[in-house]
């Protein structure tokens, strides 16, 4: 793999491992997320990571990040994993929370999607993916937001890979389960993981079939396989890791 890898919300969690994963296998990643600490700590040692300070919800923050990056060599791929949650049942949701969850979830992904695939393009050549949920195929509980931001931006990769693929260019979506992330250990109850992987008929929430929760790296690992040449003539393609936890409904 030639070019840089650009993945967001690489502070943490899923992100985190996914520049990682890049890394590992000798490719310059640069590593951006609104939290300057996470990155940079992330950089610090790890030759092969840069870190970038940006808030994906602010477009002009994103072009000025992509230009950063391109200036050290082109992006061959994007990674959308930045993504916040902010759970509440509907009636009592705020408008704030609903639009903060789009702000990143959505309309952040949107950005990268476009500043990107504006450089990919006259290339014609580059991957993206995005690391959505499989909440956006599955109805959730006291998560209608986070699943409508991700159900939206699952379309719209979809759609941009529609777009794109004259240029060769493709574009994916991995939509993890529920993953051992500090996002994820924020909703155990005293029960920790447990709860989780039994799942709760009371909540319409099934277990988790394979009776454990993804790693990071899992998601790592399937985000890899489709930026590869492995996956060269897979594209619009929806990869669910979650143990089977949606029953692939």
């Amino acid at each position: 793999m030639t070019g840089t890898v650009l993945v967001t919300g690489a502070g943490q969690g899923i992100g985190r491992a996914v520049a990682l994963a890049f890394a590992a296998q000798g490719v310059p990643v640069a590593a951006a997320d609104r939290d300057a600490e996470g990155v940079e700590r992330l950089a610090a040692d790890h030759p092969a990571i840069t870190a970038h300070v940006a808030d994906v919800a602010d477009a002009r923050q994103v072009d000025a990040l992509v230009d950063a990056v391109e200036r050290t060599g082109p992006i061959s791929v994007l990674v959308n994993v930045a993504g916040v949650l902010r759970t509440g049942a509907v009636l009592d949701y705020a408008d704030e929370d609903w639009a903060a969850t789009f702000a990143v979830n959505a309309t952040g992904v949107f950005h990268a999607g476009r500043a990107v695939a504006r450089r990919m393009v006259p290339r014609r050549a580059g991957v993206i993916v995005t690391v959505s949920s499989n909440a956006a195929g599955v109805p959730r509980s006291g998560m209608a937001a986070y699943a409508a931001s991700k159900a939206a931006a699952t379309h719209f990769t979809k759609s941009l890979g529609l777009e794109l693929a004259p240029y060769g260019i493709r574009c994916n979506v991995v939509a993890p389960g529920s993953t051992d992330t500090p996002m994820q250990r924020a909703l155990w109850t005293d029960n920790g993981p447990a709860a989780v992987i039994a799942g709760d008929p009371a909540a319409f929430r099934a277990g988790i079939p394979l009776g454990r929760l993804a790693e990071p790296e899992d998601i790592a690992d399937a985000v890899l396989f489709l930026a590869s040449d492995r996956a060269r003539h897979i594209t619009m393609h929806d990869l669910y890791v979650d143990g089977g936890a949606t029953l692939r409904a």
